[in-house]
């Protein structure tokens, strides 16, 4: 699946990536290839990106929002940067 991480001042992250663990406002969810499309809000918190199925890395993000469509992710927050693992 395509990412594209996009903040109000830049391009945070863009690439082909496994799956996303996010922080909804309602809980945590993922994302995986091939989702069903989806519009989600999201709440403050680490955001873990799965490059594969073994290897992954974390940002850290402000709210915001994520849409899923054609096997593409668009999340828009206030801040992301990357986090430790």
């Amino acid at each position: 699946m395509q990412l594209e991480i996009l903040t109000p001042e830049r391009r945070v992250f863009s690439g082909k990536v496994y799956g996303l663990r996010l922080p909804g406002i309602d809980g945590s969810f993922e994302v995986l290839e091939k989702h069903a499309p989806l519009v989600a809000a999201l709440a403050p918190g680490r955001m873990k990106v799965l490059n594969d199925k073994q290897n992954f890395s974390f940002y850290t993000i402000q709210g915001g929002f994520i849409e899923v469509l054609d096997n593409q992710a668009t999340v828009l927050v206030e801040g992301a940067i990357p986090a430790e693992k």
